[in-house]
């Protein structure tokens, strides 16, 4: 029978809360927000509420510290400031999954890291050639992220039939998109940056080093220190989101305390006699002390920050990001006869095909392989999903763009991204329409079972008839 002492007292928040925990982590409802952030802003872009909107991200906000000022626009703040949460979010994702998770595996790695090279410079490529040297050339950049919580929110439609293999290679290749498109925005749409505060970041770097190497494990110690970083990158002329990608490159990814340990001090705890020996200065209070500071070392930096920020990042941050830049004016003859038409064709056909082209290379030679799970029937029919980049998009607009322009820009992102995710859904629904739950998540492109352990014989017959790997891009047999 279980012992209802060996859990956690109960608050009486419980029944609200524990509902509340599981409703955000469905995977869906982080888009489903952004979703209804980018109808608002949209539909207030488009009222005669449109002045009162535009004119709150506008307004500035800042600090002034003795002869020190900082002030920037509300968008600004948002923009630069909040979503460097998001970068760094982002960081611990991808260095986890590399480190810790699935991504563990070299060559399994290598297919969503190489598709999304692919998905970043083939829509670059074929963007600069529709604009030929024209005004909005120099916007290059807003095609080549994927947004990440938007594609995973259209896979969770699906529910159980979407293979967790292939969730598991687009949140990855997401991911390295918005790495890629950040060192994009910092190297490509960046200024040079002013010497002093720039030495200023550097010193706040080495610190860190020294920091992590003297055994200093306060999160606000780093928290403070990232701050410092950040405002000397701005204040030098630089993205300063970059210092969200520094610091998570710099997370630690190992625990301090051992399971060894942990199990060791818990023990200490577990044997001492019932009775009230954790109040005043006495031996137990002390080891029940060190018991908790165990307990939360025994989760690495890298997993305890990723769990804290994810949430605040996908309900708080994007969303506001998103209600800041989403509201721009629907004009179908503007969108004509400005880049939007490129914008659109660049995200829409050239995502996949980047993707597609670079993915089979790399499965072709060698460095690279399917996961268990994952077949290029499926992948080809998910790929159109990755034309959907409205967060960094709407990000590298302002900066890529004449003023006169980024509305056309962000329209063209805006219906990409409609019709990008659509065509996805309905290839999904069609390539998964006979696949059981069961089967999405044990099924293999080579046929095996997908239990680890289980053995199966590869099929070389595509190789030794010369047929190429886009053969096995058809329908399932009845």
């Amino acid at each position: 029978m279980d012992d209802p002492f060996s859990r956690l007292p109960r608050g009486p928040t419980d029944p609200l809360m524990a509902p509340l925990a599981r409703f955000l982590r469905i995977e869906a409802l982080a888009g489903a927000v952004l979703l209804l952030c980018a109808a608002i802003a949209l539909g207030l872009a488009n009222s005669p509420l449109a002045g009162t909107y535009h004119a709150l991200w506008t307004q500035p906000v800042g600090f002034r510290v003795g002869d020190f000022e900082w002030t920037r626009p509300l968008r600004t703040v948002i923009n630069d400031g909040l979503m460097t949460l998001f970068f760094f979010v982002i960081t611990l994702e991808l260095k986890r999954g590399l480190l810790l998770g699935e991504l563990r595996d070299r060559r399994v790695a290598v297919l969503p890291m190489v598709a999304a090279v692919g998905g970043m410079l083939v829509p670059a490529a074929l963007f600069l050639l529709l604009e030929s040297g024209g005004a909005g050339a120099s916007g290059w950049g807003v095609v080549m992220a994927t947004d990440t919580a938007f594609v995973l929110a259209c896979l969770g439609l699906l529910g159980s039939r979407a293979p967790p293999a292939l969730r598991l290679f687009l949140l990855a290749l997401a991911i390295v998109d918005d790495i890629g498109a950040m060192l994009v925005l910092i190297v490509g749409y960046g200024t040079l940056p002013a010497a002093g505060p720039l030495a200023l970041a550097a010193l706040g770097l080495l610190i860190v080093v020294g920091f992590r190497v003297s055994g200093i494990r306060s999160v606000g110690c780093y928290v403070w220190l990232g701050m410092g970083i950040w405002l000397a990158l701005d204040t030098a002329g630089m993205r300063p989101t970059a210092a969200g990608l520094i610091m998570g490159l710099m997370t630690p990814s190992r625990s301090w305390v051992s399971d060894r340990r942990l199990r060791a001090i818990l023990g200490r705890i577990v044997t001492t006699p019932p009775g009230d020996r954790w109040s005043g200065d006495t031996a137990e209070r002390r080891d029940l002390q060190q018991a908790g500071t165990a307990a939360r070392e025994a989760l690495s930096p890298l997993e305890r920050l990723e769990m804290g920020l994810h949430p605040w990042v996908a309900f708080i941050i994007l969303p506001l990001f998103t209600l800041a830049n989403a509201g721009v004016t629907v004009t179908g003859e503007a969108w004509m006869d400005g880049p939007g038409t490129s914008v659109f064709i660049a995200l829409f056909l050239g995502k996949p095909a980047g993707i597609l082209l670079f993915g089979v290379s790399a499965v072709a030679c060698g460095p690279a392989t399917l996961p268990p799970g994952l077949s290029w029937r499926l992948l080809a029919a998910a790929s159109p999903l990755t034309g959907i980049g409205f967060t960094m998009g709407f990000l590298i607009a302002p900066l890529g763009f004449d003023p006169a322009l980024v509305d056309t820009a962000k329209l063209g992102i805006l219906t990409a991204g409609a019709a990008s995710a659509a065509l996805a859904l309905i290839a999904l629904t069609w390539v998964t329409a006979g696949i059981s739950p069961l089967d999405a998540a044990t099924q293999s492109p080579s046929g095996s079972s997908g239990v680890p352990g289980s053995e199966s014989q590869p099929d070389h017959s595509a190789a030794q008839s010369g047929r190429r790997p886009w053969a096995s891009i058809r329908p399932a047999p009845p």
